[in-house]
């Protein structure tokens, strides 16, 4: 199996454990003298099969993660790393830039005035060279997961 097949599973059993919980939830508490739709109790074996099976191939992904060279030759947990950093700092110049929308309200002028002390148009560039690198970066991982055989 490669690693982008494993990955694609990952999110199909953690949507799997999601609903399985849901079902749970939605079995435990009936009315007096109903009948729960599900038994309760299969589900919770169910979801501990489930659990297990998922992280078994957590595991798995990071150990490949951990030993893999992305298509570039970098350890793909460099890439990997790359990419939550560049995540990171997008998030942060994007707060900034919409922090820096305040609506400029006032009905005199004893009142506070808000005055933007950074350049928006700086921050925005900054924030698309971001979106570009971070383009890459996930061309990268997504190209190395196709090749890549998990462990």
């Amino acid at each position: 199996m490669k690693l982008a097949e494993a990955l694609l599973l990952r999110n199909d059993l953690q949507t799997k454990l999601a609903s399985l919980q849901q079902r749970i939830n939605n079995n435990v508490l009936v009315q007096e003298g109903d009948q729960p739709s599900e038994e309760p109790n299969v589900l919770l074996s169910n979801t501990f099969a489930v659990n297990i099976e998922l992280h078994d191939l957590i595991k798995r992904i990071h150990s490949t993660n951990a030993q893999a060279k992305s298509i570039n030759g970098s350890s793909l947990l460099e890439v990997l790393n790359a990419r939550d950093r560049l995540i990171s700092q997008h998030r942060i110049v994007q707060q900034a830039i919409d922090n820096s929308r305040r609506e400029n309200a006032r009905y005199s002028s004893s009142e506070i005035r808000w005055v933007k002390v950074i350049s928006v148009s700086e921050l925005q560039k900054q924030a698309d060279e971001i979106s570009a690198k971070l383009r890459q970066n996930n061309l990268e991982i997504q190209a190395s997961n196709w090749q890549i055989d998990l462990i």
